[in-house]
């Protein structure tokens, strides 16, 4: 039986706390972050402090394997004094990349510790020391649910300083937050699906808007008979778990009717078994965070009033849980979405975009936004043409639409690369039977993206397809085994800049 009664918490995250100055008494661990250009100007002083060369310890340890490499590590114990231990940490290029990669090994080898004083290069600029900050929360993920041995808990502090006087708390403040939208969207997508199903999302993301300042609405299955969302009742006509449509509504102060609107769909099936196209174990094993684009979309609506996002942000979140049963919907069955238009089933294991399609016509229909995103984990052809863990699907009508949230990837560390939309493809997936099949013998992320721009009108259009960075091999970089949470820290960087919409219509 599903836990719905529990009520969802925030994670507990790190605290990032930035230090003017050296501190006097710091922590009983200190790390000194270096870079390809060697030791921070403070290093000098914090080896004083600490009574160590710290210029002849980097040469010890470099002789014995470190090399300042993106998230490299050397451990050296203290034997006097009140500080233990002293540990450097590879900056690699100094990039934000390289950094974020950093603060996430200082998160893993802070692990069971209370405090750690971390010295950074003198003068970072912002955009590096938030960066940073996301690396130390996403680096500190943890997700279990053993009662014997659960691991050590998550540093308490990492308080970072680059001996200067300067004061830099709220671009770490930043960075905490999204780096906390990856942490939940992971969370959501790593929950079993024994708890988690379309209710449980929906009460979830009722919390949420209650806890962080935004409106929520939630369509049961007899209201969504009611409104005609064929597509999402289709896919969750097999389970005994009934679908559900959510939609989370973010409005910043001093919004006006000339405020850009931006609509965010996301992809929420909490169990895939392919339905009676049933997909083998082997491919059915993972597909707990087969909800990975709707829960990132509520890890960003999330963080959007804490961040001062300058646009108006609804999210919609189209929730079921695809099962075979006597009840499910079969291939050749014909589906009505919402506003009408018919879909051919085909394949009931390519059930992410019907239900995409009912959100983005209730969009184009019921809201009429200035700029429609989906993300979803739509297609296993997508890994074919990008691989695994290095660039997400980008597919859009509006090219600068497409810069932008390329732009945000790169910033965020969630990289996109835009693929084609050619009309010849089109027939791939036409049928006599009804305005389009779901499913076609053609380029499979192609077509699955052709699909869905029928039902985002002539409103500009992104289509995110995240399945080639949604799971992560091993603990490695920022990530954690498992579920990546893929989109959320994209989507926030995105939707926070100064003009998200420049350029875009």
């Amino acid at each position: 039986m599903a836990r719905r009664s529990s009520k969802f918490e925030f994670p507990t995250l790190p605290a990032v706390a930035w230090q003017p100055g050296l501190p006097v008494h710091g922590a009983a661990t200190w790390v000194i972050v270096v870079g390809e250009g060697g030791l921070p100007a403070a290093a000098k002083d914090a080896g004083e402090r600490l009574g160590v060369d710290l210029g002849r310890l980097l040469e010890v340890q470099q002789a014995t394997g470190f090399s300042p490499t993106a998230g490299a590590t050397a451990a050296y114990p203290l034997l006097t004094g009140e500080v233990t231990e002293i540990l450097l940490v590879g900056a690699g290029d100094g990039s934000g990349k390289d950094l974020r990669h950093a603060g996430a090994a200082i998160a893993r080898i802070g692990r069971g510790k209370d405090e750690l004083t971390t010295v950074v290069a003198e003068g970072i600029d912002d955009a590096r020391l938030q960066a940073l900050a996301e690396g130390v929360v996403l680096g500190s993920f943890t997700y279990t649910l053993k009662t014997v041995d659960p691991g050590k808990p998550v540093v308490g502090r990492v308080t970072l300083t680059d001996g200067s006087e300067a004061e830099r708390q709220a671009v770490l403040d930043r960075g905490v937050v999204i780096g906390r939208t990856g942490w939940l969207a992971r969370q959501f997508a790593t929950t079993p699906s024994n708890e988690k199903d379309p209710a449980w999302l929906a009460v979830r993301a009722t919390e949420l808007a209650a806890s962080t300042g935004l409106e929520v609405r939630v369509w049961d299955e007899k209201q969504l008979a009611a409104d005609g969302f064929g597509g999402i009742l289709a896919v969750g006509k097999g389970s005994a778990r009934p679908p559900r449509f959510i939609r989370l509504d973010y409005v910043p102060d001093g919004a006006t009717k000339d405020t850009p609107y931006v609509v965010l769909v996301g992809k929420g099936i909490t169990y895939d078994t392919g339905g009676l196209s049933l997909k083998p174990r082997e491919g059915m094993v993972s597909m707990k965070r087969d909800m990975t684009g709707g829960g990132s979309v509520i890890a960003t609506l999330a963080a959007l009033r804490e961040l001062g996002a300058p646009v108006k942000v609804t999210g919609l979140i189209c929730s079921a849980e695809n099962m075979p049963s006597g009840t499910a919907y079969r291939p050749d069955d014909v589906i009505r979405h919402y506003g009408g238009r018919t879909t051919e089933v085909k394949n009931t294991d390519a059930e992410g975009r019907l239900v995409l399609a009912d959100g983005l016509a209730y969009a184009v229909k019921e809201l009429k936004p200035d700029v429609i995103v989906d993300i979803a984990t739509l297609t296993g052809a997508i890994k074919v043409s990008l691989g695994s863990m290095l660039y997400g699907g980008l597919f859009a009508t509006d090219d600068a639409l497409a810069d932008n949230l390329a732009d945000a990837g790169r910033v965020a560390g969630e990289q996109l690369w835009r693929m084609p939309l050619p009309a010849e493809y089109e027939e791939l997936i036409a049928t006599p039977i009804a305005d389009s099949v779901n499913s076609s013998k053609g380029p499979g992320s192609i077509t699955a993206a052709l699909f869905l721009k029928a039902f985002a009108g002539d409103i500009p259009w992104a289509h995110l397809d995240l399945s080639s960075i949604a799971e992560s091999p091993a603990d490695r970089l920022e990530y954690s085994l498992g579920a990546t949470g893929a989109g959320a820290r994209l989507l926030t960087t995105w939707l926070t800049t100064p003009t998200p919409t420049s350029g875009v219509g």
